[in-house]
C-alpha cells in the first residue's frame, strides 16, 4: 500500500472531510485563519489534490486517489430538485423538510392536532418556544390559521386548520 507524503494533521484531514461531501468541497476549520490557512491550501494545491472553483475549492481526481477513495459518480436519471429560494415546499408550507419547524407543521397537519406536550417532545422546545413558533412563525410570518382548542383532560391541542 503506498504511504502518503509527510503531511501535516490539517493537511491530512481536509481532503478526507472533503471526500465525505457530495461536491468535494474543502472547507477549512474556522479556527485555521492567516498564513496558517494559506499555507495549508498552497500545500494541498501545490500536490495538485485540490483546485480553485468559484471562490472555494474543491477536491482533484489526484486528491481522490491519495486518500484512496474515487471521485463519487453521481447516478444516471436523478434530477435536481426544483426550489424556491433553497426552501422546499413541505405540502405547500415553505419551510425546510428535516427542521424542527417542518416537525411542528407535520405535527399540527395530523388530523386530531397535537398538544403542547407532543409539540414539546417533537421539536426538543420549551413550551413557550412552542408557543412562540406558532404565534409568530406559522401564524404571522407564513400566514396559517393555527386552531387552538382543548381535549377531555383540559390540554392544548393545536391544529392547523
Amino acid at each position: 500500500m503506498d504511504t502518503l507524503p509527510k503531511l501535516t494533521p490539517t493537511q491530512f484531514l481536509l481532503p478526507r472531510a472533503a471526500a465525505r461531501r457530495t461536491d468535494g468541497r474543502v472547507i477549512p476549520p474556522a479556527k485555521l485563519r492567516g498564513v496558517a490557512r494559506v499555507k495549508v491550501l498552497t500545500a494541498l494545491l501545490d500536490r495538485g489534490w485540490i483546485e480553485p472553483a468559484d471562490g472555494y475549492h474543491v477536491l482533484t481526481d489526484a486528491g481522490y486517489a491519495a486518500i484512496g477513495q474515487q471521485r463519487p459518480v453521481p447516478p444516471d436519471g436523478v434530477a435536481k430538485c426544483d426550489t424556491t429560494d433553497g426552501l422546499q415546499l413541505l405540502e405547500g408550507i415553505p419551510v425546510r423538510p428535516g427542521t424542527k419547524l417542518a416537525a411542528l407543521v407535520v405535527a399540527l397537519r395530523r388530523p386530531q392536532g397535537a398538544t403542547s406536550l407532543q409539540l414539546m417532545l417533537a421539536t426538543g422546545w420549551q413550551p413557550h418556544s412552542v408557543r412562540g413558533a406558532i404565534s409568530g412563525l406559522l401564524r404571522k410570518r407564513l400566514g396559517l390559521n393555527v386552531v387552538l382548542t382543548h381535549n377531555a383532560a383540559g390540554e392544548r391541542v393545536y391544529r392547523i386548520g
